[in-house]
């Protein structure tokens, strides 16, 4: 069977420096290999050891930790060493599309170097713990002060709980089918008000109780533990705030597989995992179609909700569906692609402007230059290209999301606020570096300068706010190289690699 060979391909022993893991579901069931033994997943947490030793031996979602440990021993690890959450659940979802998921999937090891094929000296995008922990804050309103707490969530719960902070109900969680969402609202860190309200309408329609205002931002890319552990030193007064008024879980909150951007930010707003929004990776290949999907490209942010299967609700709509029309946004998307439902979205103004290359063509001096930013604090980092264009993103983003907050009455139920200069900071420094750390300081002053405008609405105390990221980060090693393309090519097999990790067999 190709697979069978491919997967033999993929393990064998000089390839261990940098194939982590080879997954895939055969009779369905998660499967995991490498060149010490293979596993098979169930979804109840049994292994089953096929052969040799279990190459995925922990899946301790809280390893590492505190923060500390992480500190101790850095990384890259080998899979003995390391742990990977959710790994059957994860790998079922990421094999769930017959048309989109790949026949096998690669995960790259932690160490693994690859610019050549567009790596980076910090790198995401595994099953593991680290690069799969995003950060997750919740502050405000009808949330719970508990500080920081040991315990982790998963990234499909993100968007469940946004919609109940917002005032949907608990029985209206689910797809356009009826179907139950992926992730569970996290109520027991809301105060029971959060999760119990219930709409009310005066006979015009109006709602009697109106939601809250809920802000929810993502600074992609963002590391869980530097960015706790930076707040508890007094470096992001931003998020220390947010942690003061309500609470943070160092165990984050586990990314869906792969831990990469498109697949989580779509996650996080859609409720449930790849397997069934659609959204495979940064790049995949589609069967039904022929086409090679790249979403992650500035030539396509403003389409990636095109790409969304049938019946896949995002936090947006279920939001509009509590609350009714009216002249201002009921619901906002800053630098978002996965925008789909929302009133008020970034990409939206990129469509109607004909794309991101067009859009950027017309605005041409009106991008804000990174150099005289107030929130740049080292020039040196705008050497690199992705920082540089991060900045201006970011920039932008908070000048929008201070016009739809330019008057509290009018103000969406639900802004989201996406963030990029964090994940050009990891990528371009890897974890705990100084451009990584200078990305977090100055995400965290654009956050400051948000809630110092809305202390001048008055209104500060009167907003929740849902602090989280798409993936974590771990640090690769340059002189780990390699390619296992040459070992799939000698098969003779026709296949394509997309990623690189998706592979399909043709």
């Amino acid at each position: 069977m190709s697979r069978d060979a491919v997967v033999a391909a993929l393990t064998a022993p000089e390839l261990a420096p940098v194939v982590d893991l080879v997954v895939w579901v055969e009779d369905g069931a998660a499967m995991a290999a490498n060149h010490l033994g293979r596993v098979r997943l169930h979804a109840d947490g049994r292994h089953e050891v096929v052969a040799g030793q279990d190459p995925v031996p922990s899946t301790d979602p809280m390893a590492f930790l505190p923060y500390a440990a992480e500190l101790a021993s850095p990384g890259p690890r080998v899979s003995t060493d390391n742990a990977y959450p959710y790994a059957a659940r994860r790998i079922l979802s990421a094999f769930g599309d017959a048309d989109r998921s790949p026949d096998v999937a690669v995960v790259h090891t932690p160490r693994h170097f690859f610019p050549d094929e567009g790596g980076h000296r910090g790198e995401h995008g595994s099953l593991d713990v680290i690069q799969s922990r995003a950060p997750l804050v919740m502050a405000g309103p009808g949330v719970q002060r508990l500080g920081a707490v040991d315990d982790h969530a998963r990234l499909v719960d993100v968007g469940p709980t946004l919609a109940v902070l917002c005032g949907v109900p608990e029985a209206d969680l689910a797809d356009a089918g009826g179907e139950p969402l992926d992730g569970t609202p996290l109520t027991q860190y809301l105060r029971p008000t959060a999760a119990e309200v219930q709409p009310r309408t005066d006979a015009e329609g109006v709602p009697a109780n109106p939601p809250r205002r809920v802000v929810g931002i993502l600074w992609d890319g963002a590391h869980c533990g530097d960015l706790l552990a930076m707040a508890e030193a007094g470096e992001l007064p931003g998020v220390a705030w947010l942690l003061e008024r309500g609470m943070a879980l160092r165990g984050g909150a586990v990314a869906e597989f792969p831990s990469v951007t498109l697949t989580n930010h779509t996650s996080i707003l859609t409720g449930v995992g790849p397997g069934r929004h659609g959204v495979l990776g940064n790049v995949f290949f589609d069967r039904a179609t022929g086409e090679r999907v790249v979403p992650n490209d500035a030539a396509t942010w403003h389409r990636s909700a095109e790409w969304l299967r049938p019946g896949v609700r995002t936090v947006f709509e279920m939001v509009n569906d509590l609350v009714p029309q009216r002249s201002s946004p009921r619901t906002a998307s800053v630098d978002e692609a996965i925008d789909r439902g929302a009133d008020y979205g970034t990409m939206a103004l990129l469509r109607e402007a004909g794309g991101f290359h067009a859009a950027a063509d017309g605005m041409g001096d009106l991008m804000p230059d990174p150099a005289t930013s107030v929130f740049l604090q080292h020039p040196e980092h705008l050497d690199d290209s992705y920082f540089h264009w991060g900045m201006q993103v970011d920039d932008l983003g908070l000048q929008q999301v201070l016009q739809l907050w330019e008057d509290a009455d009018t103000a969406p139920a639900l802004t989201w606020w996406a963030n990029v200069v964090t994940d050009a900071g990891y990528h371009g420094g890897g974890p705990r570096s100084p451009m990584a750390r200078d990305a977090l300081r100055q995400s965290d002053a654009r956050l400051v300068a948000f809630l110092d405008h809305l202390e001048s609405l008055g209104v500060r105390d009167e907003v929740t706010f849902l602090l989280t990221a798409d993936h974590g980060f771990e640090a690769a090693d340059p002189s780990v190289t390699g390619s296992w393309a040459p070992a799939l090519e000698a098969l003779g097999i026709p296949y394509r690699d997309e990623g690189p990790g998706f592979v399909y067999l043709l």
